[in-house]
């Protein structure tokens, strides 16, 4: 199995296919098995690197709290020592924070970034119409994170599917695989969650990436991605929106052949870009 070392950890990693260079960046609680569903059509047009973000499955669990940053000098370290900067990113919820927070800082990685929804919390904070909801959310989180802190991964990681991200029933809709990589990854949920940064972006340095960003939503999701990614699009000079109808948080597992379009929409304006 492949592993590299970079910033201080050994990350699982795949690439396959050919063409435009292409990274994947998963979620909280997932692995690179999440980008199964769009693999074999993603491939065809594209050099896609998948990987196991740190703390997740088959890479490094470091001790002591993590960090966001962590996650993005990760990516950025893979993306150099694999030969895949700059490239086009696709991030997914924390992966998309993660790709976000690193193009602030290093947008010179990147030829185009897909972010759907970003939990970035932090950075609609100070919209009052917003405020019910998000201390909503909060209290579900905390209530979470205090399960798995307690030593109950399934019951937190259910409680998370559906009071958070996905709703009523769907853990019981889930494969048995996808539970069980929940259960695993349960423990570096709570370690991002103890992250004072983690819902945080500075949108100032932001606005310096200047190429190409897709920020999609799903027309299912808790109404509150919709103000993040509004927030988002106006940090962004080249920002585009758009609602993956039907879906909620994981559009590339519920709607692959959507989400490939959408890949090869930020691809065809990398392209045209300066």
């Amino acid at each position: 199995m492949p592993h590299v070392s970079v910033n201080g950890v050994e990350l699982y990693y795949e690439v396959a296919g050919e063409g435009d260079p292409l990274v994947l960046v998963h979620g909280s609680w997932g692995d690179h098995h999440n980008w199964v569903p769009v693999m074999k059509d993603l491939t065809r047009d594209h050099r896609v690197l998948v990987y196991d973000r740190r703390g997740h499955s088959r890479s490094d669990c470091p001790p002591g709290q993590g960090s966001r940053r962590e996650d993005e000098d990760d990516l950025a370290d893979l993306m150099e020592t694999l030969g895949f900067a700059p490239a086009f990113v696709a991030g997914n919820s924390f992966g998309a924070s993660t790709a976000l927070g690193l193009a602030g800082r290093h947008p010179e990685l990147f030829r185009g970034i897909l972010a759907h929804e970003p939990p970035l919390l932090g950075v609609v904070a100070d919209d009052p119409g917003s405020g019910p909801l998000l201390a909503e959310t909060g209290r579900r989180l905390a209530s979470v994170v205090e399960r798995l802190r307690a030593g109950e991964p399934l019951a937190g990681a259910r409680q998370f599917v559906e009071e958070v991200a996905f709703g009523p029933g769907e853990w019981e809709r889930m494969p048995d695989r996808v539970r069980e990589t929940f259960r695993v990854n349960a423990p570096t949920f709570a370690d991002e969650q103890g992250d004072p940064g983690w819902a945080e972006l500075d949108l100032a340095g932001l606005s310096g990436y200047t190429g190409p960003a897709l920020l999609t939503k799903g027309s299912e999701s808790p109404p509150w991605f919709a103000g993040i990614v509004g927030r988002l699009s106006g940090a962004l000079p080249q920002a585009a929106t758009y609602t993956f109808e039907g879906a909620g948080h994981i559009p590339h597992v519920t709607h692959p052949t959507e989400y490939v379009r959408r890949v090869s929409t930020l691809v065809a304006l990398g392209h045209r870009a300066p």
